[in-house]
């Protein structure tokens, strides 16, 4: 008999061409979907018809398919900290949360409890192993490269998980579903947060928060009041639309102070940062190097990693670009790539402005 290994079928074309390279690899494959949203949800991408196409394609493909309910953990894990995240000045990034509790965390619980030797996803990531260590990889086709929502995995995950479309493009991936004449062949990528309709995450906290709605002062950085905001969560690092400053000068947001409940504002050059500083570290070999890093960082998920300094400090770390970069926002990720690998990544708490070592 062959290593059995659980694959998160989502009901997506990745998932889908992910669960038939493992079958033809030789694996017993069981699909499980993880159902972590109310049963009513329909206008998702994670609602009852993705549910409903991954049953399909599991009986397409002539393998047991499985839904498992995790709908308190995910309420817990990534919403209450998302919305908490908005209210006091942050940008969150709830897949990467989703990814580390969820995906890899309650999933290959429950494929253990299973006696699966594997768990495996549709993610666009790679995984080599060098001298007993494992590394993970940026994916072949850079376009859908999603290590940088994975740096959370460690040595004691990337061991038992398999990511099988890491050396694929995207258009090889949908290829291989119309191969099979699958449901999802054709079905287009989702662009919105699974539980923020539309991802109108304004309309999603008045309706969910409205202790969101909590008006203050727009200021700029000398403190002088210009305006009135509907409430920090509201806003965003870089920001220019929607503050209704009536100035014929543009003013973008530069930073959010929630404390005293504040927008500050200024011209775009001071939306341009160096340095930011990051908590919650996580190194993907779990060792914290003891000297300064050099390589390659991104603060957002579609950005090109861009030339910096990393100086590691246990669960923390500081992160100085050769060159100021756009809109660094606290709650966001960082991570740092050495040449295609990713090394290491971290929440950012804050960024200075001024373009100068914090």
């Amino acid at each position: 008999m062959g290593k059995t290994v659980v694959v998160g079928l989502s009901g997506g074309v990745d998932s889908s061409a992910a669960a038939v390279l493992l079958i033809e690899q030789g694996y017993d494959v069981i699909a499980v979907t993880m159902r972590h949203l109310p049963a009513e949800t329909t206008n998702s991408c994670c609602g009852l018809d993705a549910i409903v196409d991954a049953r399909r394609v599991a009986k397409r493909l002539k393998i047991p398919h499985v839904l498992v309910d995790v709908e308190e953990p995910f309420y817990e894990r990534v919403i209450t900290p998302f919305e908490a995240a908005y209210l006091s000045g942050e940008t969150p990034n709830p897949c990467a949360w989703c990814n580390r509790h969820i995906k890899f965390g309650a999933m290959w619980d429950w494929a253990q409890s299973q006696g699966a030797d594997y768990l495996a996803t549709g993610h666009y990531v790679r995984i080599r192993e060098r001298e007993g260590v494992y590394q993970l990889l940026r994916a072949r086709d850079r376009a859908k490269d999603q290590s940088y929502l994975l740096y959370t995995l460690g040595q004691g995950d990337l061991r038992h998980l398999l990511f099988p479309l890491g050396e694929l493009t995207k258009a090889e991936s949908r290829q291989i579903a119309e191969r099979h004449q699958l449901v999802t062949a054709h079905k287009p990528d989702s662009q919105e947060l699974c539980f923020v309709p539309q991802n109108d995450y304004h309309r999603y906290l008045r309706e969910h928060r409205p202790d969101a709605v909590r008006r203050g002062a727009i200021v700029d950085q000398e403190g002088h009041v210009l305006g009135e905001h509907q409430g920090i969560a509201f806003y965003t690092i870089g920001q220019r639309r929607g503050l209704n400053l009536g100035q014929t000068e543009p003013r973008y947001v530069v930073a959010l102070d929630s404390e005293e409940n504040r927008v500050v504002v200024g011209p775009r050059d001071a939306a341009y940062q160096r340095v930011a500083e990051l908590q919650a570290v996580h190194y993907v070999s779990d060792q914290v190097p003891r000297e300064t890093l050099r390589g390659e960082v991104k603060v957002r998920y579609n950005m090109q990693p861009e030339p910096a300094a990393w100086e590691p400090d246990g669960q923390r770390a500081t992160v100085i670009f050769d060159e100021p970069q756009w809109a660094i926002s606290p709650g966001q990720i960082a991570v740092l790539y050495q040449d295609e690998v990713l090394v290491a990544g971290g929440r950012i708490m804050r960024s200075n402005t001024a373009g100068d070592p914090i």
